[in-house]
Order: structure tokens, then C-alpha cells, then sequence
């Protein structure tokens, strides 16, 4: 069955989004940021799995971010829904099980820090959880989270519920929840998020052709 995408994310409002990097280029301007890299990635798991296939779990009013005329352009064919919960790992749990009721297959889940994502990077993570019948497969952060999770069940997400996110242990701790219910989990390729004004650089070298490093060029101090 073929895998669909699910990428967790805020609307990127002033003052909400990219706070760390908007402490040293303005919020505005971090926001800018953060919905390049919004674009990127809805543009990659749309190559990668097809809009019809793609879902996003969205915190906030589209409405009252910036570039929302494009962000709502780039959705043309998603199911979109709103994050429900209090805290970041319960609504993580909660878009997984909403995927889960619209129908079974596995999932690839993302977030919006990532811009230098590839299709090719979230298919090599459906391929890992094929190989060797994996029950799971995490991608490590470079700052010790993670930045992609396949699962062979959605439903499975459910003991990210007590992992604390945003940590030093986070990908440590959350392979370690789900390993503890029996699940088999590989690791696919390391990559870098964009939480700071060096991580920004990094990223946005790296892939140059991207909206982000384009948006970056134009607002870096």
C-alpha cells in the first residue's frame, strides 16, 4: 500500500514562528523564513507521494501568516486539519490518529524545519520500513531531535504522547518509546533544522535552489 505524507506545522505568524532565529533578523522576517521552508517541504512530499496522498496537520488561521496565498496554493489537492491538544507531543499523536481513521497505510511524518528535504529523502524512509519489515523508521536531528518518522501504522505514534520534544534526547528517547512496545525501528539519514541564524547558513548552503535559501539570501543580517 503506498505510503502518504504528514507534515506537522504552524502558520508562520510574525512572532510565532522562528522566534530563536527572530531574535537576531526580526520576527517578521523569521516568519518569512519559516513559510519558505514551509514551501519547500510541502513541494517535496507533493513530488514524492502526490497531493491526494498528502495531509497537513496545521496549528493556527492560515489566514494570518505570511505568504498564505501561497501556502494555500501549494495545498491545492491536500486534506488539511487542525492540531488538537496541549502540548507538542500529544498533538503529534493526535494527527497521526486522525491519518489513521481517514484510512490504513503507512505514513512519513515531517515537520517545517527541514527545508532541504528531498523526495528522494522521504522515499529513502519508506524504503528503510520496507527493508526488513521495520514497524518504524527515525531520522536523527542534529541537535538531538528528530526530523522525519515513518510508520507502518499510524496508530503506532501513540507513545510519542510521553517523550519530551524539543530536547538534547529527543531521538534518543522517542527510539527508545517506541522500541519498548515491540516495535523494530531503523534510522535513516541525519539531517540538520533550522533553529538558529547558524543553522539557517548551514541549511540554506546546502541547498541552494530552495525557496528557503532564496528567502534566506534576502533577510540575513
Amino acid at each position: 500500500m503506498s505510503a502518504r505524507a504528514l507534515v506537522v506545522a504552524k502558520v508562520p505568524v510574525p512572532g510565532q514562528a522562528k522566534t530563536r532565529l527572530g531574535a537576531d533578523i526580526g520576527m517578521t522576517r523569521a516568519a518569512e523564513v519559516a513559510a519558505a521552508a514551509l514551501l519547500d517541504t510541502l513541494a517535496a512530499c507533493t513530488e514524492a507521494f502526490g497531493a491526494e496522498r498528502c495531509h497537513l496537520a496545521l496549528a493556527g488561521d492560515l489566514a494570518e501568516g505570511v505568504l498564505h496565498a501561497e501556502i494555500e496554493a501549494a495545498l491545492a489537492g491536500w486534506t488539511v486539519r487542525p492540531q488538537r491538544g496541549d502540548g507538542f507531543a500529544e498533538r503529534l499523536v493526535h494527527a497521526h490518529a486522525d491519518l489513521a481513521s481517514a484510512g490504513p497505510g503507512p505514513v512519513v511524518q515531517v515537520g517545517m524545519d527541514t527545508p532541504q528535504v528531498t523526495p528522494e529523502l522521504l522515499l529513502r524512509a519508506v524504503a528503510a520500513l520496507d527493508a526488513g519489515r521495520h514497524d518504524a523508521v527515525l531520522g536523527p536531528a542534529e541537535d538531538g531531535g528528530w526530523w522525519v518518522l515513518a510508520l507502518r501504522d499510524p496508530r503506532a505514534a501513540a507513545p510519542l504522547r510521553d517523550v519530551a520534544m524539543s530536547t538534547a534526547t529527543t531521538y534518543a528517547d522517542t527510539r527508545r518509546a517506541l522500541e519498548a512496545t515491540g516495535m523494530l525501528v531503523a534510522t535513516t539519514t541525519t539531517v540538520r533544522d533550522v533553529d538558529t541564524l547558524p543553522d539557517a547558513e548551514a541549511v540554506a548552503t546546502s541547498a541552494p535552489g530552495s525557496r528557503f535559501a532564496r528567502t534566506w539570501a534576502g533577510v540575513r543580517p
